[in-house]
């Protein structure tokens, strides 16, 4: 507590803050750290909520070093400021003490597909307006890749769990273990009286490498991996993880605590065009992640991988070229591969549903700036936009979307 209290006091409270507009959600950091300081607890997370109803999650997980913290003026010079321990104090606080008010009810219902970032956001936006909130997910429970993607050690799902009760005191309905597209479609909730539609659905469908021997035994993709570790059991004594993102690390990083297994990253530039964000790619060190560059894995086998080292080529203009060096290909050795190259979309919504929702050549679907998909009535938000983003970035989005949803249906009603 008493670290937390220096940070705060650390802080400038500059009047024009990098940090805050540095923030997708733009959250007022000078002034939240001074109702901190003031005691006003309480206060401080109402309006962190109000923000951000993620907060308490976005605090452990946001990439600080590119946002707030990365853009604190102290940083130039020294050590920047931690907003997020002091905005993970106040908003863990207020998510167990808090008792929220259901707003009465505009009459309006909105169904949300999806129970992940975007859709949670939505839902507790939406819910404060007065409209009747009906949450569907084809999990058991709320959370999506910040339940199903992110390792405890990361993201305490106790903190979902605490969510889940504020929600339920808004009046907001969660409907579990239901997919919507094959039995239940987008025309069946209009059809029950939804005004609007949200899909919130996240990209979980894995990239394919497309190379010899992906069928085998032996080969998972992270994402699947990371929904239940527990359930693989025999990932033997050295794993290959092919992929240098957050899930790649995430990956490594959970094997290396649910077994005895070493644990290799190959990845086919250098160690400066790694995707995941530099924090976790240190932690993943610490832990006992091997870290191995330049190499394309060209054929998956029982017991390893066959890899061809990239060769970097300076060109006369100093753009730089990369070519497989075919000839000086070997094997790398491995019990299990874990294949982490990015998601897509699923599209057993947009495939099930009478009039169409366009989807761009990458299998997202597309909308406008305001979140509005080609189907009226039904908007869209976050990864299944976007592609894999960050949380705060969902959230962000999905504020604006929210917005547009509340325009739609009071004009559709006449009431604006």
């Amino acid at each position: 507590m008493s670290d937390i209290i220096i940070e705060a006091q650390r802080c400038l409270k500059c009047k024009k803050p990098f940090c805050k507009e540095a923030c997708p959600v733009k959250t007022d950091i000078p002034i939240i750290m001074q109702m901190f300081l003031d005691g006003q607890m309480d206060e401080a997370g109402e309006k962190l909520f109000e923000n951000n109803p993620l907060s308490a999650l976005c605090s452990l997980i946001c990439p600080h070093e590119k946002n707030c913290m990365g853009n604190c003026i102290l940083g130039r010079k020294g050590a920047p400021v931690k907003f997020h321990e002091v905005e993970n104090y106040i908003s863990t606080f207020y998510l167990e003490k808090a008792r929220l008010e259901k707003a009465p009810t505009n009459g309006f219902r909105v169904g949300i597909i999806g129970a992940g970032p975007a859709g949670l956001t939505l839902a507790i936006i939406l819910a404060k307006k007065g409209y009747k909130v009906t949450v569907i997910d084809s999990k058991d429970k709320i959370g999506g890749v910040l339940r199903y993607g992110i390792p405890e050690f990361r993201l305490p799902k106790s903190l979902l769990d605490k969510l889940l009760l504020r929600m339920s005191e808004l009046g907001i309905q969660f409907r579990p273990n239901t997919l919507i597209g094959p039995t239940i479609t987008i025309d069946d909730m209009f059809r029950d009286g939804y005004e609007a539609i949200f899909i919130g659905t996240g990209v979980w469908n894995p990239n394919r490498l497309r190379i010899p021997g992906e069928t085998l035994g032996n080969v998972h993709f992270a994402i699947d991996y990371l929904k239940n570790p527990d359930s693989y059991t025999n990932l033997g004594e050295r794993v290959v993880i092919i992929g240098a993102g957050n899930v790649a690390m995430d990956a490594g990083r959970t094997i290396l605590r649910k077994s005895n297994a070493k644990v290799d990253v190959i990845f086919f530039r250098g160690r400066e065009e790694v995707t995941a964000l530099k924090e976790e790619l240190l932690l993943a060190e610490v832990d006992g992640v091997k870290m191995n560059y330049y190499l394309n894995t060209v054929k998956i086998e029982e017991d390893g991988i066959i890899v061809e080292p990239v060769v970097q080529i300076q060109n006369e203009d100093g753009t730089i070229d990369y070519k497989n060096d075919s000839e000086n290909a070997y094997k790398i050795p491995a019990s299990s591969v874990i294949i982490a190259i990015g998601q897509g979309a699923l599209t057993n919504i947009v495939k099930n549903t009478k009039e169409q929702i366009n989807t761009t050549n990458k299998g997202l679907i597309a909308t406008t700036s305001g979140g509005a998909t080609t189907r009226p009535g039904v908007y869209a938000a976050g990864d299944v936009v976007s592609g894999a983003k960050t949380v705060v970035e969902a959230v962000a989005a999905t504020k604006q979307v929210a917005d547009e949803i509340d325009r739609y249906i009071k004009t559709k009603n006449g009431l604006i």
